[in-house]
């Protein structure tokens, strides 16, 4: 398919489509509302159901009775709209049902501010409901990245039948860039079988959430984890920027990179030996690709859009919470090249 320009939020939609999507419940609000936006009027063409829900709690609730029918099902919101969502989401991941989230995010806390952010870093990776559980969490950096993890974010859904976040920004969502729609299925997609079908006769199959008994609920608990060993050993990704020779590396992801993919070339320009590990999944986190580098890397220097929720993570990665160092923008603002250039000599070590 050749390429088309679209908006970031109206792109996700049109690749929800394309992946055989044809169930979206949610509810508006800024800046991702061009998504059920788009879906309202694209859905019903290829004989889908498209739902503005009464709330938030309502959308989600809406998205579990789709997905344990066995449908392919999205809902997108951004940042207080997913705090509503959260419960919900638990029920999904605890009653190991797929779906894809979108979060187009903005900044915080609270209502905060309709600009970009990358505050709700620990709400997706953490898990913002109750219990022991994941969801896979994927990191677009570009409109066509947030296009094919949108694709590859319903597989890994289906395959592992694990919720599977999205997590872009607002500056995703509202940009428009080239984009093109290849969507090729995964190997390893089967049957659903497990799937509520309304059967009247024979067998029937329950999608349960609530576990009486505490060995049983242990149990449960150590099945789900099964299945997340299986997620970290074969969904990490990242990208590697410049990293070959580096003596130092930024770790960041979502608009952010974008910024310090910018830096990055004046950096070099002036001398340092300096790269980008970009983790794609924020969870599971890429620690493969940490463990590539971590006895080059003398320092690694986290930017993000919040204030440093994922130096944990890199600290972790590192295995060194000392080698990591950070520079945020927090409240709707972006880092800007200059800064970010500033930030990186001040580290190495000032102006060669």
């Amino acid at each position: 398919m050749a390429k088309v320009l679209m908006k970031g939020n109206e792109a996700v939609g049109k690749a929800a489509i394309e992946a055989g999507c044809r169930y979206f419940f949610g509810y508006p609000i800024t800046p991702q509302s061009e998504v059920p936006e788009y879906l309202s009027n694209e859905l019903p063409k290829v004989g889908g159901t498209f739902v503005q829900a009464e709330s938030e709690v309502a959308a989600i609730n809406m998205v579990y009775g789709a997905a344990a029918a066995g449908a392919r099902v999205l809902t997108s919101s951004s940042s207080p709209g997913l705090a509503l969502k959260q419960e919900g989401i638990g029920y999904i991941s605890n009653a190991s049902l797929p779906a894809v989230i979108i979060n187009m995010m903005r900044g915080g806390p609270g209502l905060g501010t309709i600009q970009p952010g990358q505050a709700d870093y620990n709400q997706s990776v953490k898990g913002g409901s109750n219990g022991d559980y994941h969801n896979v969490v994927l990191a677009p950096a570009s409109v066509q990245e947030a296009v094919d993890m949108i694709m590859e974010g319903f597989d890994i859904a289906d395959i592992y039948r694990i919720p599977v976040i999205v997590l872009a920004d607002g500056l995703i969502g509202q940009m428009m860039e080239p984009v093109e729609f290849n969507y090729v299925p995964r190997e390893g997609l089967k049957e659903k079988t497990w799937a509520l079908r309304g059967n009247r006769t024979g067998e029937r199959n329950v999608c349960k959430n609530l576990v009486i008994d505490p060995d049983d609920c242990e149990a449960w608990n150590h099945d789900h984890f099964k299945t997340y060993v299986e997620v970290e050993a074969n969904e990490q990704a990242w990208e590697e920027f410049m990293m070959d020779d580096a003596e130092y590396a930024f770790v960041s992801y979502g608009t952010a990179s974008r910024v310090v993919r910018t830096a990055i070339g004046y950096l070099r320009a002036a001398g340092y030996k300096v790269g980008m590990l970009r983790p794609k999944t924020l969870w599971p986190f890429p620690q493969k690709g940490f463990d590539k580098f971590n006895d080059q890397i003398k320092k690694y220097l986290d930017v993000e859009m919040s204030m440093g929720q994922m130096v944990p993570d890199v600290a972790y990665a590192c295995n060194d919470k000392n080698k990591v160092v950070f520079h945020g923008r927090t409240g709707g603002n972006v880092p800007s090249v200059d800064e970010i250039v500033e930030f990186g000599k001040e580290i190495m070590g000032g102006d060669k």
